[in-house]
């Protein structure tokens, strides 16, 4: 069975064809990072506009050499992410479908993410699901592709919305993450006078015991620079220290989840998931005996193979909408809020 994906759920746009949910014949994909570095962040209405730009070349392009008459269904991302960039691509699957009389699958967003590492790898049931990018940092208990609970979300902000504000506070411009993983890779802690360190961030306890926290990681980075002479010779060792404590809380928690559950695999996917640092560490679970399944850098940020794939097993479990679907900016079962 053969699948268009479509992506436009921030700030790249992406088309894909997908055949059995495994095999990537296309994935074509457009950043529009350099639109947004002035900015330091993307600024939603440009997000929306340049889709309109670039989703039909970004389509002819990952066509190129097919048939219509070759693609069995359409699936596109309905949410969630900005509203006005998924409505974009959203719209165009619901053109092709009803223009090419092609089946509609509505995804979202967070189940492409998590679906990402099973185009590459024979992931067996259940597991510990990591989702970790710059609008999300999830915990789930999957039991399977329709039956997934969530453990534990971010309390405010999302690891990859950190890295992006501590970025800006090293003067590092945008996006942060790269920037701060390709820095850290120069830094020494023992550098760093003792009052920079930061205690544990958000303790396992009770219902906090797969839950993160990052505002207060960021905010602790900015209150100690304020009495620290930062300079180009130790912004490495300050993008050290914040890359730690925030990539050790996310394996603190998931080892939490492993342990509880008595489970032995761990699915990390989302574009924080490129992290070195993170698949440095998540090479040391390996050592535990622990699975680890993470998709090839390139499949971890948005990408519209991940859809198609998520897609192919959408179908296979009967989700599939109509010209009535509607497009949603938030998971409603997540509570974001500062304790």
């Amino acid at each position: 069975m053969l699948i268009l994906g479509i992506e436009t759920s921030c700030d790249e746009t992406s088309a894909s064809l997908v055949e059995d949910g495994k095999k990537i014949l296309s994935n074509i994909v457009f950043s529009q990072i350099e639109i947004h570095k002035k900015f330091n962040g993307v600024v939603p209405e440009l997000a929306s506009r340049n889709h309109l730009v670039k989703i039909i070349p970004i389509l002819q392009e990952a066509l190129q050499g097919f048939d219509w008459k070759d693609i069995d269904a359409v699936a596109a991302v309905n949410g969630p992410g900005l509203i006005g960039s998924i409505l974009v691509g959203f719209t165009a699957a619901k053109g092709i479908a009803y223009a090419r009389h092609k089946p509609l699958i509505p995804v979202d967003h967070i189940s492409a993410h998590m679906y990402a590492p099973h185009l590459f790898h024979e992931i067996e049931f259940p597991y510990i699901g990591l989702v970790v990018s710059g609008g999300h940092t999830l915990l789930f208990l999957v039991h399977s592709f329709s039956q997934f609970e969530m453990l534990g979300s971010t309390m405010d902000d999302a690891v990859g919305e950190a890295y992006d504000k501590t970025a800006r506070v090293l003067g590092l411009g945008y996006p942060g993450g790269p920037l701060i993983d390709s820095l850290a890779k120069k830094g020494n802690l023992e550098r760093l006078p003792d009052w920079m360190d930061i205690p544990l961030l958000l303790p396992d306890k009770g219902k906090d015991r797969y839950n993160f926290s990052y505002s207060g990681l960021k905010t602790a980075i900015a209150y100690r620079l304020k009495k620290f002479d930062l300079n180009e010779e130790n912004i490495p060792d300050v993008a050290l220290l914040f890359q730690e404590k925030a990539i050790e809380m996310l394996l603190r928690k998931s080892r939490n989840a492993l342990k509880d559950f008595q489970i032995r695999r761990l699915v990390v996917s989302g574009g924080v998931a490129a992290n070195s640092h993170l698949r440095k560490k998540l090479d040391d679970l390996k050592k535990d005996s622990i699975e680890v399944f993470t998709a090839p850098l390139e499949f971890c940020t948005d990408n519209a193979a991940m859809v198609a794939g998520r897609g192919y097993a959408d179908y296979q479990l009967g989700k599939i909408g109509d010209l009535r679907t509607e497009v949603y900016s938030r998971l409603p079962f997540v509570k974001k809020g500062k304790k």
